[in-house]
């Protein structure tokens, strides 16, 4: 057959996005510009909060006793240390209701209580050298960060005879929004250049290694802009700066990353400039937008959960990945159509080999298929064993307790952890993790007093205080024995909502708030797990055409994810590693965190599946072999993938250098995900499980292939001459059958 070249195709995406590329890069400039205005002070808007359900009982009790009992719920305490005295000594005394009342007369502070005025034993140390004062900073938590610091200098330090610390959930909220943004840009420090210089040694050509990069500095500070902008609309967690911008810069980089390398191998093989912007916006472009799509589904889970710690990463982290892909597939192929054959200069690499050697992408891309023939000669050896070291790895998880956010989230030498750890291990029943109960509704005095029998008389309770009555409202505070959150705290908040009484109660507190989200978590819990089952089904099988490699695809997925969640306990909750580490284990996970973690890492999981999936079905519909589809998406992803895995473990472990314990958690959780995927799962247990499967891997019902047909959405053919395009698809015919 006469051999006959088909002309060049040049889709309507490429000639939009290469039409006009300086004018395009100019206003890409114009916007980024734009963007450092508008994220200008992000930080500051940002909550510290975010862990209750807006609709639970806790949740409305606290506002009730927030309103109407300012002083049951104080969120300043000051910690007067009276030295060698007592401080009951009349000196000590003196100056400390000196500075109870100067604080009750400053403005933004109400319900100003203290122990040289109530004489409780629980605002006084068991060794008699330390009491407390309480208030409560009115206000959302921006105007109460603003007023601490306004009041911190004025009351922290020596006051004659005394010595005052600050602490109390604003004085830790404010520390910790402090510590979160100057970590943040630490960690950006870090990563930039330890990232450039990693995409280099990929690339070798420094012109080629700079594009990721700049694609992810504009990831970045159109994160900033994303997030200021969601503040003016909802409430967003100051956690969600760390991890957001991480994966701006990191996936954004990703994307870049699988772009740049196909349009360099479209120009090695011979293709002109927009030939090759052409054949590398219809497939690597297609799988950029594909596996952002998987991204943000993953991310869009977290919208079913009330808690806005939760729901801010779902609106955060969803624009933040479609703003990556936006400046892949917009910004980077203007550059590259400038660029053209100079994408390869600057390179490097020359400097360390003398002569000439082969391409050394070449010679990567053998290795990764020497791998692939390995693993698939002994599919079941790698299939069984991968599997069996990755649920040995996540065994731990089944020990997992779950608790609260407090101040143990902080460096130790922080003022409010330590006014905190004072207080938790020298003040008797647990101060400030006491539980209230609101009682609503007209009561006699002797109905309050039969309430407040029945309630000491419940298993854990060491003390009931109260009631304090304010019209036909009354609250009591009852102490639990043990810790403010440990397991018989959190049985106790079910006994006093059980116990009867001739009013309306509602309890708060810190267990409660803890039962209270752990419901909501559970609750809604199946109902994530079900539409991110659904739509990545769906979204594979797009990709794809098969019916068995989505649910491979999720079932793998998670496989890999065991790894973290194994190591999040065994070193966050269980503290081993922790003098390494620089944390403090509460001994418990907060609770949402593996959510967010399981959405946030199973996303990333699937962007690198997408990457794989996608070139192996490309080799498929090509020749139809599919041992040798396996092979060869392995050999042209496999390098890539790792790479792309630890640049963006570079990214996520600079963020986990942070002080907070959460913050590290996340970074470094993820991070160890990441790259468990990427080297255990799409490198060894993929090829594995498809050689198992076979040729039965593509297989999809009538209907279902005659749906992917018109709707599917894998990747373009590459340019082939009509001599190689027909052989090959009667081959991949044969095969189907």
């Amino acid at each position: 057959m006469t051999e006959v070249n088909t002309p060049p195709r040049v889709g309507g995406w490429t000639r939009f996005v290469t039409a006009r590329p300086r004018l395009s890069l100019l206003v890409a400039l114009v916007i980024t510009a734009l963007a450092v205005l508008a994220g200008s002070g992000v930080a500051d808007r940002l909550g510290a909060g975010g862990w209750e359900d807006p609709a639970a009982e806790s949740t409305y009790a606290t506002k009730v006793l927030e309103r109407e009992f300012p002083g049951s719920q104080p969120n300043l305490l000051l910690l007067i240390d009276a030295g060698d005295a007592s401080v009951d000594d009349p000196a000590v005394a003196a100056e400390a209701k000196r500075l109870a009342e100067r604080l009750a007369g400053e403005r933004g502070v109400t319900g100003v209580g203290s122990y040289w005025q109530s004489g409780a034993p629980a605002l006084r140390s068991e060794d008699g050298h330390e009491a407390l004062i309480a208030a409560r900073i009115t206000g959302d938590e921006k105007t109460a960060g603003e007023t601490l610091e306004r009041l911190a200098p004025h009351y922290r330090g020596t006051h004659g005879p005394v010595e005052a610390g600050i602490g109390g959930p604003v004085a830790v909220r404010h520390e910790m929004q402090t510590i979160i943004q100057e970590d943040l840009t630490r960690a950006e420090l870090i990563a930039l250049p330890v990232t450039l210089v990693l995409l280099v040694m990929v690339f070798g050509s420094a012109v080629a290694a700079l594009l990721p990069l700049g694609i992810g500095i504009v990831a970045i500070l159109g994160t900033n802009a994303v997030l200021r902008g969601l503040t003016e609309l909802t409430d967003v967690s100051v956690f969600a700066i760390n991890l957001t911008t991480a994966l701006g810069l990191g996936l954004a980089i990703d994307y870049a990353l699988f772009i740049v390398r196909r349009f360099r191998e479209e120009l090695s093989a011979g293709a002109e400039p927009l030939t090759a912007i052409g054949t590398t916006l219809r497939t690597a472009g297609r799988t950029v937008l594909f596996s952002a799509l998987t991204v943000a589904v993953s991310l869009a889970a977290m919208l079913v959960f009330p808690q806005y710690f939760l729901r801010s990463f779902a609106y955060a982290g969803i624009a933040v990945v479609l703003l990556a892909a936006a400046a892949a597939l917009i910004l980077l192929p203007a550059a590259l159509i400038l660029l053209g054959h100079r994408v390869n200069a600057l390179d490097l690499r020359r400097l360390f080999r003398r002569g000439h050697r082969p391409d050394p992408t070449r010679q990567e891309g053998r290795a990764w298929a020497r791998t692939a023939t390995l693993v698939m000669r002994r599919a079941p050896f790698f299939a069984l064993g991968t599997t069996a070291v990755l649920v040995l790895l996540g065994l731990p998880f089944l020990g997992v307790k779950f608790g609260t956010a407090d101040d143990r989230q902080l460096p130790s030498t922080s003022e409010s952890h330590v006014v905190q750890q004072h207080i938790r291990e020298g003040f008797p029943g647990s101060p400030g993790g006491g539980l209230e109960v609101l009682a609503e509704g007209r009561a006699t005095e002797a109905q309050y007093d039969a309430y407040k029998e029945r309630l000491a008389a419940l298993p854990g309770v060491a003390r009931v205080d109260g009631p304090l009555v304010k019209g036909d409202s009354a609250y009591f505070t009852v102490l639990p024995k043990g810790e403010a959150v440990d397991d018989p705290a959190q049985r106790l908040v079910g006994d006093l909502r059980e116990t009867r009484a001739p009013f309306d109660t509602k309890v708060t507190g810190t267990a409660a708030v803890l039962v209270d989200s752990k419901h909501a978590i559970g609750e809604r819990l199946p109902l994530a797990a079900v539409f991110i089952t659904i739509v990545t089904l769906l979204l594979v099988f797009l990709l794809t055409g098969s019916v068995l490699i989505p649910i491979q695809a999720v079932v793998l997925n998670a496989l890999s994810l065991t790894a973290m969640f194994g190591a999040v306990v065994w070193v966050f909750q269980d503290g081993h590693l922790s003098g390494l580490l620089a944390f403090t284990s509460p001994g418990s996970i907060e609770t949402t965190l593996p959510v967010l973690m399981f959405c946030v890492a199973f996303g990333l999981s699937m962007d690198y599946g997408v990457f794989l999936l996608s070139r192996i079905k490309e080799e498929y519909d090509r020749t139809g072999d599919h041992d040798q589809a396996v092979r060869h998406g392995l050999a042209r992803t496999g390098g890539l993938i790792t790479a792309a895995a630890v640049i963006l473990a570079v990214v996520m472990v600079a963020i986990g250098t942070s002080r907070v314990t959460n913050t590290k958690m996340l970074g470094l959780g993820i991070a160890l995900a990441v790259l468990m995927d990427a080297m255990i799962v799409r490198s060894l247990l993929v090829p594995a499980v498809m050689r198992l499967t076979g040729r039965a891997t593509w297989w999809a019902p009538g209907p279902l292939r005659r749906f992917h047909e018109r709707f599917g959405m894998s990747e373009g053919e590459p340019e082939r001459t009509v001599a190689e395009t027909e052989p090959a698809r009667d081959k991949a015919g044969a095969s189907a059958g």
